[in-house]
């Protein structure tokens, strides 16, 4: 189910260790990574200060854009669940008064996303 998961662009979960060997330099004093996913090429990581999505683009990969979400600036998010022919669930998150979500992920079946949208309330609401 793997790779039929990397087709799809479903995210997979990746240790808070290998993401913050990876992208360290990203972090501020005292930010720390507590939560991660990695899409085929792309990586979106919750901090205990914000969301940093991380988009590879182009055809080489050596671009890549760094978006930085504080968690304050987050208005409002849903969760759509896995069904049975629905393979995966979708975390959709607004910034400010947009209209239309900022952020869309998929998230495969491994993948507790009732514990994501707690994680990201707790975050949001406290």
């Amino acid at each position: 189910m793997g790779i039929l998961n990397k087709l799809m662009r479903n995210a997979g979960e990746v240790s808070s260790e290998k993401l913050t060997e990876k992208f360290g330099a990203l972090l501020i004093p005292n930010e720390q990574i507590e939560l991660g996913f990695k899409l085929l090429r792309d990586t979106f990581i919750f901090t205990n200060k914000r969301l940093i999505l991380i988009d590879v683009q182009g055809f080489t990969g050596s671009k890549q854009e760094y978006l930085s979400l504080p968690y304050k600036s987050i208005s409002r998010f849903s969760l759509e669940t896995a069904g049975t022919f629905d393979l995966d669930a979708e975390l959709k998150i607004w910034v400010s008064s947009e209209a239309n979500p900022s952020v869309s992920k998929k998230f495969n079946k491994s993948i507790d996303v009732y514990a994501v949208q707690k994680f990201l309330a707790e975050k949001i609401l406290t």
